[in-house]
């Protein structure tokens, strides 16, 4: 039950929020007749009633995140659509973040509990869900009582996109599942609950971005682009299913955005057993990287091994250190395994001897490190290991983690070795990494580098501008990060192929796939142009450096 100062009063409030989203949703659908003023009345009666809801929601940690994040970003949307100008969208979206951080507060001070929190959001996802085909006089509230009454109908809880100008409605519809004649629908799978949530939140919001940027100027050929989102939680188990459900019951065109290794080893079967593609996945990793290509599987991003290249490289010519010197942090398994082979290879393709080179392992999914502390210093690490050779000294760890098990690793040893350098890979999850260590002190972020597979996000380049500027205008309060960046790149990417499919009305994967292999020397400000071919399905193959200032921001790091 409501507790405190929450009362009836305030069952009364989300009751009546019910109905309001019941009916503004439904209004949406019928937007000609609406007045602008009216509409944006009524967003911020709902940011003030909505935003508290998913704010407590949030603030639970048994709820699942990704019964949350699509309605919020859906809700944003709205915002984006009703507001006449950048003022009044910036106005509203400040009112609704607003009232999320009070939903969350109610939890924290113990006003509200985490099972009503539960009812309330359960009960705004079955106003969201309703059959949106009724007559609007069953969405009127009766004379007789103020509250609700009956079946009140909604469209589903991504409230339908406008439908494209005349000018560019296409002469069919499209019978290729996902694609119709006013839009075109991807799935992406990613962690949205667990230990890798921000990383799945921040490829959603990048590629929403692209998308929500086509939509406004028009689609893809009048289609709007819309983003259905599922999660896996990181968890390989948990992906076949994510994929199968996106597929057969959202009946989604293609997957974009996928993020992990081991969960893209999951998917990659279930893609190319439909003939469906996946774009733009969040890995390096060689299972998406055959030789030759598989026809339906395409990557934005540099590789694994490419990053890899690039850091050994660095420590070796830059830093002139050698390979006794530097040892590998990864995790004690198969993937393990291979982020520790791949650095040897790239060290011997400089022709230096690797076996000096040592291990330090981890268990995946935990944040105990203390196996790998006690090895880096057990007494042989600084020992002599014959009169000849001088005591090995460990100078540079480079490190496969994610953000969290990265940061635990540097808080125990960066007083133990002040020097020590940590080189990362951009799927460490680079904003949180930089604020976990800023958060320890600004000595816990000196020597940390981080490859990236996208230009500095801090720097003035015609793609980051672009990504700034439509990130602020459809996530107003949004920091720009990596992850995002890359996710935003990613669907520009495929955008464009999209366009390139003619005639328009015949959009399949077939010929999305043709389009793809065709793209050559494509511009989009990135400081390298971008191409596909049929033995090429990967558009960048450059790595950027980065290192962590005091201040907890990347600056750019010349690996060369």
């Amino acid at each position: 039950m409501f507790r405190h100062i929450y009362g009836i009063t305030q069952a009364q409030k989300f009751r009546s929020c019910v109905w309001w989203v019941a009916l503004f949703v439904t209004s949406l659908a019928n937007a000609a007749t609406a007045a602008p003023a009216d509409n944006v009345s009524v967003v911020r009666s709902l940011a003030n009633s909505v935003g508290p809801v998913l704010g407590s929601v949030k603030a639970c940690p048994n709820i699942p995140q990704s019964r949350v994040l699509p309605i919020a970003d859906e809700f944003r949307l709205v915002i984006k659509r009703v507001s006449s100008s950048e003022a009044e969208q910036e106005e509203l979206a400040r009112l609704f973040e607003s009232s999320v951080a009070e939903g969350s507060k109610a939890i924290a001070s113990g006003k509200l509990d985490c099972e009503e929190a539960s009812r309330q959001l359960a009960e705004l996802e079955q106003s969201l869900s309703k059959d949106p085909t009724q007559s609007s006089k069953d969405s009127t509230p009766s004379s007789k009582d103020s509250t609700p009454s009956g079946s009140i109908t909604v469209p589903p809880s991504r409230p339908a996109l406008p439908k494209p100008p005349a000018a560019t409605t296409l002469a069919a519809a499209n019978t290729t599942q996902g694609v119709t004649d006013t839009e075109i629908r991807f799935g992406i799978v990613v962690p949205l609950s667990g230990a890798f949530e921000a990383v799945g939140r921040q490829m959603k919001i990048g590629i929403d971005t692209a998308f929500n940027r086509t939509n406004d100027a028009g689609g893809i050929n009048g289609r709007m682009l819309r983003l259905i989102p599922a999660d896996d939680q990181s968890d390989p188990a948990l992906t076949p299913g994510a994929m199968k459900q996106l597929y057969e019951q959202e009946k989604v065109f293609g997957f974009i955005g996928n993020v992990g290794t081991a969960t893209a080893a999951a998917a990659v079967p279930f893609v190319l057993k439909q003939r469906v593609l996946l774009f733009g996945a969040f890995t390096g990793a060689q299972v998406l990287r055959n030789d030759p290509p598989d026809r339906y599987v395409f990557n934005y991003r540099a590789s694994s091994n490419e990053e890899i290249q690039a850091i050994v490289q660095y420590l070796l010519k830059v830093r002139r250190l050698q390979p006794r010197q530097i040892a590998v942090f990864s995790a004690q398994d198969a993937y393990g395994d291979d982020d520790f082979a791949a650095v040897a290879k790239a060290i011997r393709k400089h022709g230096m001897d690797e076996s000096g080179m040592i291990r330090l392992s981890y268990n995946r999914n935990t944040l105990n490190v203390d196996d790998a502390v006690k090895h880096l210093r057990s007494p042989n690490m600084e020992a002599k290991e014959s009169p000849k050779m001088p005591a090995r000294q460990i100078k540079a760890v480079i490190m496969f983690a994610p953000y969290r098990m990265a940061a635990k690793f540097i808080e125990r040893t960066r007083d133990l070795y002040p020097a020590m350098m940590y080189a990362n890979m951009a799927g460490v999850g680079t904003t949180k990494l930089a604020d976990e260590l800023t958060l320890l002190g600004p000595r816990f972020t000196r020597n940390v580098v981080v490859t990236q597979v996208a230009p500095p996000v801090s720097g003035y380049s015609n793609a980051v501008l672009d990504y700034k500027k439509a990130l602020a205008k459809y996530f107003p309060g949004e920091k720009p990060a990596y992850v995002s960046l890359e996710a935003y790149i990613a669907a520009s990417i495929l955008i464009e192929a999209m366009k390139r499919v003619e005639p328009p009305a015949s959009l399949d994967t077939e010929k999305l796939v043709d389009a793809l292999e065709d793209m050559r020397g494509v511009d989009l400000g990135l400081g390298t142009e971008l191409s596909f071919g049929r033995t090429e399905h990967q558009a960048s193959h450059k790595v950027w450096g980065s290192t962590i200032d005091q201040q907890g921001q990347y600056v750019p790091l010349d690996l060369q």
